[in-house]
């Protein structure tokens, strides 16, 4: 069982508001604040951090719930919460779900436990359960994929404009039929990007059939290299794909290359920032994803919530190709 403070107290020989007050730095005689310590470190007593939030008043840390920590968009968007959270005085744990649904749930408990000032969460499922974390009052922010969710703040990335964008692009370099690699259907951001690929696609390609050329798969390297050779063996292979994010890119990458079908000879278009040298991805369309924009902006949204804005939960989605430095400094965002 673990040391309580009236453990502490009595191996010292102090009362419990003695202990109290070294433990809140409050000041007592030099004597009797070291035989504290002793204690504490003899029992291996460690401070209740959710006591220490009530004394205070409120937290000083903000969770990121992510899914996916190897992936770059999402150490990106870390670094945009981090950035503004440490300005405001937050700190911030870094929580990874690897895309399950258990390990969110167990996350946000966590959250509720420790009094966290707030969550900025890129849920793993299209609805989240967020009833313990708001019935705490405790803001959320959902980033990056859209939660069916309606009492929390929303902010996305236009994955259906981005997706027109990228096809449309290789379709401009003279590539007529282009391909997409996107995540699984159950995914919303998947969704997105394929209805705006098949959108571009329709618009120039008009007899092709999408179906034919529409792979769903994990976004992960290894979907992205199964895809790209699924679609190279069909009879009438595309002569470009769309990788729908950007790690789908680097197995599609992996694949042409090994086929002997680096671009330009197949043309490839992808969402996010390839982890490539320029010399061996100079050919490929790169999307803008700005993860740490998007990062920046949902901060800039909780720490308002956290500062006591009442106001209707919002939906907000950025333009993917809004430059990083573009009004980084200001708190306000574009409401879609």
């Amino acid at each position: 069982m673990a040391a309580t403070i009236y453990d502490v107290a009595a191996l010292a020989g102090v009362s419990p508001a003695t202990v109290s007050r070294v433990l809140n730095g409050t000041a007592v005689s030099p004597e009797r604040a070291q035989k504290v310590r002793d204690a504490a470190q003899a029992l291996g007593f460690r401070p209740n951090r959710m006591a220490r939030t009530l004394r205070k008043g409120g937290s000083e840390v903000i969770a990121l719930v992510i899914p996916d920590v190897e992936n770059s968009f999402f150490t990106a968007l870390a670094r945009g919460v981090e950035d503004r959270a440490m300005a405001a005085g937050y700190s911030v744990v870094l929580c990874n779900t690897d895309e399950l649904v258990e390990k969110e749930a167990r996350y946000l408990e966590i959250a509720v436990d420790e009094q966290v000032a707030g969550v900025v969460l890129a849920a793993a499922s299209p609805e989240p359960d967020l009833s313990a974390v708001t019935a705490r009052r405790i803001p959320v922010v959902a980033v990056d994929r859209p939660v069916a969710n309606g009492v929390v703040d929303v902010l996305t990335l236009d994955d259906h404009g981005a997706a027109v964008r990228a096809t449309r692009a290789l379709q401009d370099r003279g590539y007529t039929l282009v391909a997409c690699v996107t995540g699984f259907c159950d995914t919303a951001t998947a969704q997105l990007r394929a209805q705006g690929w098949r959108e571009a696609l329709a618009e120039r390609c008009p007899g092709a059939d999408a179906d034919l050329y529409l792979r769903h798969t994990d976004y992960r390297p290894g979907g992205g290299r199964r895809a790209a050779e699924e679609l190279l063996a069909l009879p009438s292979p595309p002569d470009a794909i769309f990788a729908a994010n950007n790690l789908l890119g680097v197995g599609v990458l992996a694949h042409l290359a090994q086929s002997g079908h680096r671009p330009p000879d197949v043309g490839l278009a992808v969402l996010g920032d390839l982890p490539y040298p320029e010399w061996e991805a100079r050919d490929v369309l790169v999307e803008p994803w700005p993860g740490r924009l998007l990062g920046i902006r949902a901060a800039d949204v909780l720490l308002e919530r956290i500062r006591g804005d009442a106001a209707e939960p919002r939906r907000v989605t950025l333009r993917a190709d809004q430059p990083l430095d573009a009004d980084e400094s200001s708190p306000s965002v574009p409401v879609s």
